[in-house]
């Protein structure tokens, strides 16, 4: 699937949360809401029918399609039940599906994404932190409603991690530069949206300047990326986590494993840097590197 919709959410995509009724879904639907995302309503089988926070409980996606509508799925859901949930928005129509959750197995996984595809639904995740558009909402569990991290700007951001990503946003709005959206691809080794994914998403959106480029050992996706930056005429600035990790170690996220010279933070360096893709050491080096190609 391509094109900028469902990975820049906007105000009036129609957003169902799946497991709105627990602690998390609860917390962060009304963080979502309080900073304009439109919620339609949650799924929660055991308690369909009710009302949770002023928003309607359905039994499955599918029932929530026919009785409101919505465009994307918001996964607060377990790894046990994770599958079912997804098949469930996808069956449904969801155009977007945003899976929040971590340590889904495997063939579960290819499961979700294969359906996915089949269906045309676009998959953000597994273990994303979501997605945000300033000034017009979010679907995750980033910080969307600080308005000391998240700023409306002409900045695009795309990392593999949720924290790296909000501190990347919070230099950028320290800098006064501000962010147009910011997109979480996921830090697993199977993903629905890839880097280059993201970067072709900005690169057609008309409010986006510039783009900066969060990444980490492990796999191939930024090389992927890089040649496609190559022929970018939007500057894009890049940071790759991972420079101290030993060898064959897995850090952090699920897809951050080094094998040989595979996925190294070098041959990421390298692949970026030759690309004509401006390559910093730390995240404090982004905004200031942004600066000087804007």
């Amino acid at each position: 699937m391509s094109g900028l919709e469902p990975l820049l959410l906007r105000h009036h995509h129609r957003v169902l949360v799946q497991g709105l009724t627990g602690t998390q879904g609860s917390f962060w639907a009304e963080k979502m809401r309080d900073c304009g995302t439109t919620i339609v309503g949650g799924v929660n089988p055991r308690r369909a029918g009710t009302t949770h926070l002023g928003w309607p409980v359905f039994g499955s996606a599918q029932e929530a399609m026919g009785a409101v509508g919505f465009d994307t799925a918001l996964m607060f859901i377990p790894p046990a039940a994770a599958k079912e949930a997804a098949l469930d928005a996808i069956a449904a129509g969801a155009r977007g599906l945003v899976i929040l959750t971590e340590h889904i197995p495997s063939h579960d996984v290819l499961t979700i994404l294969g359906a996915a595809e089949r269906a045309g639904t676009r998959v953000v995740g597994p273990n994303t932190a979501g997605l945000v558009t300033p000034g017009e909402g979010f679907a995750g569990i980033m910080p969307g409603h600080n308005a000391n991290v998240f700023r409306p700007g002409r900045v695009g951001v795309v990392s593999r991690s949720g924290s790296l990503g909000t501190l990347v946003c919070l230099n950028l709005t320290r800098a006064g530069l501000g962010q147009s959206a910011f997109i979480g691809i996921g830090g697993d080794p199977m993903l629905g949206t890839r880097t280059i994914d993201a970067l072709r998403a900005l690169d057609e959106d008309a409010g986006t300047d510039a783009v900066v480029l969060v990444g980490e050992i492990g796999g191939a996706m930024e090389e992927t990326a890089a040649a496609y930056a190559s022929g970018m005429k939007k500057p894009v600035v890049a940071f790759i986590a991972g420079a101290a990790a030993p060898p064959n170690r897995r850090m952090g996220h699920a897809g951050a494993i080094v094998a040989g010279s595979a996925g190294s933070h070098a041959g990421k360096c390298a692949a970026l840097a030759a690309a004509g893709v401006g390559v910093v050491a730390t995240p404090a080096e982004i905004a200031p590197a942004l600066a000087a190609r804007l």
